[in-house]
């Protein structure tokens, strides 16, 4: 009998988690990035624009919203995973050009080895914790992107010291005048951290609209929430848009009912943020999460 194959992994030189790169027991020809035993990300090498993750559709429904479709844009991320969202501006927009921020530097030589993205793509993968790698970022930049997408996580956490008000103000002077903040955030029944990250994004870009699954934005089960936040105002057909894309059920919130939705949170600071709430691990037993 043959011996089965070990999924290709690594020991993370910075975090000291082990990262694996799985194939998708469920949709064929697809793989899975998972980190200390969390869903990390969702690649169909074949497919780039073919999203799996339900938050990542939602992102990528705001990207197609950007400008003129197909147009290339200038993209900023900052939390790389296996890079599932820089493929798909790749695949929508050709051209586009992209700087990845990413902490650990083994994560991306096994993404690269075993599941490599075009080599025509314009994307440059910068190393550093992402606060930090912000400032070494070209001055000409400032003002320069069209996106930039947030989704930073440790495991299954995401740090305190980039969910505060400074940090996303070092962000946003990276944001073009019409240009969208799309910030993934995790949480568990209540709310309590995504309400104080819509509060402390409204605080940079006052303009915040926030996206999830009914049952999640509700507050009763653990999910993410997709927050977008612009300079400009969005939109007025912004979200009717988006929900159409789907998934379903789908619920977002701004103006007024996003005011209802933040309550009495306030924007978290350097002195008083906290890191995101951690995962149950029986949560991606059903309900797989993931970049």
């Amino acid at each position: 009998m043959a011996q089965q194959q070990e999924n290709p992994g690594v020991q993370l030189g910075i975090s000291g988690y082990h990262a694996v790169i799985e194939p998708d027991q469920f949709v064929p020809g697809t793989f899975q990035l998972v980190v200390d035993g969390t869903p990390q990300s969702h690649v169909d090498l074949e497919r780039p624009d073919n999203l799996f993750f339900e938050y990542v559709q939602r992102i990528g429904h705001v990207i197609d919203l950007l400008d003129t479709p197909g147009k290339p844009i200038t993209a900023l991320h900052l939390g790389a995973g296996a890079l599932t969202l820089p493929r798909y501006v790749e695949a929508t927009r050709p051209g586009s050009r992209q700087q990845v921020l990413e902490l650990e530097r083994e994560l991306i030589d096994l993404v690269r080895e075993h599941l490599p993205w075009p080599k025509r793509a314009a994307i440059r993968v910068r190393y550093g914790d992402a606060r930090e790698t912000l400032g070494k970022l070209p001055a000409g930049m400032h003002g320069a992107c069209d996106l930039i997408v947030v989704d930073i996580f440790s495991g299954g956490q995401t740090p305190a010291h980039v969910t505060s008000v400074e940090f996303y103000r070092e962000v946003a002077k990276f944001l073009s005048p019409t240009g969208i903040i799309a910030v993934n955030v995790a949480d568990g029944p209540g709310l309590a951290f995504a309400r104080g990250q819509a509060a402390t994004l409204g605080a940079v870009t006052e303009n915040v609209a926030a996206l999830a699954e009914t049952q999640i934005l509700k507050g009763r089960r653990f999910g993410n929430v997709v927050l977008v936040g612009s300079f400009a105002p969005l939109p007025m057909d912004f979200i009717p848009r988006l929900l159409a894309g789907g998934p379903h059920p789908a619920k977002a919130v701004q103006g007024t009912e996003l005011r209802a939705f933040i309550g009495g949170a306030r924007p978290a600071t350097d002195a008083d943020a906290v890191g995101s709430p951690l995962p149950d691990r029986g949560v991606f037993t059903f309900n797989r999460q993931g970049s």
